[in-house]
Formats: C-alpha cells, sequence, structure tokens
C-alpha cells in the first residue's frame, strides 16, 4: 500500500455524524505501545485498535500524513500513517492489515 495525502486526511474540528469505519474498534489488549516517528521513539496510550489502524493518546502534535511505526507487545512493529491528530488523540492508518 503506498501513502499519499488525500481529502480524507484533514484535521477534524467537527464531530463526525456517521461513523465511516470498515470494522469495529476493540479495546487494546495491552494499555502502551511505542510509537516510532521522526527518529524517535515514544511511549503512548492505546485507546482502540483495529486490523487498519489505532487511535493513539499522544501529547505531541505529528503532521497528517506523517509516516510512523507502532510497536504493538503482540504483532511488532507495524508501519502505518497519521490519518489525523485532534485534542491529544492521534488516529494511524496501517501500511497493511494486522492477521
Amino acid at each position: 500500500m503506498e501513502f499519499g495525502l488525500s481529502g480524507g486526511m484533514i484535521p477534524r474540528k467537527v464531530k463526525r455524524l456517521f461513523d465511516e469505519r470498515r470494522e469495529p474498534r476493540l479495546e487494546p489488549q495491552q494499555g502502551t505501545a511505542v510509537l516510532g516517528w521522526r527518529r524517535r521513539e515514544a511511549h503512548v496510550a492505546l485507546c482502540n485498535v483495529s486490523s487498519f489502524g489505532a487511535m493513539i493518546q499522544f501529547d505531541e502534535i505529528p503532521h497528517i500524513g506523517e509516516r510512523v511505526t507502532l510497536q504493538l507487545i503482540d504483532h511488532g512493529a507495524i508501519a502505518g500513517q497519521v490519518r489525523w491528530v485532534r485534542d491529544g488523540h492521534v488516529g494511524i492508518n496501517f501500511a497493511a492489515p494486522l492477521k
């Protein structure tokens, strides 16, 4: 899967009126993960996970479209891209679905 910016990757200021998710989000089996970004690592809180992405709690503000990795205990490091940023939360879209 190739990453690129699209109209779907915009900062959201208004809450969605409709749920457009491909699948339900699950409570994570673990409470934390390690986010790799800008040649650094940060421990982050996992809010939810699906096979296509995750929502994390993160104090810094990455750029929409920025490439990151998310290290999950049960899956190792997963390549992804920042999809949205809002109120201390970041949505990450995985490059390949989790198995």
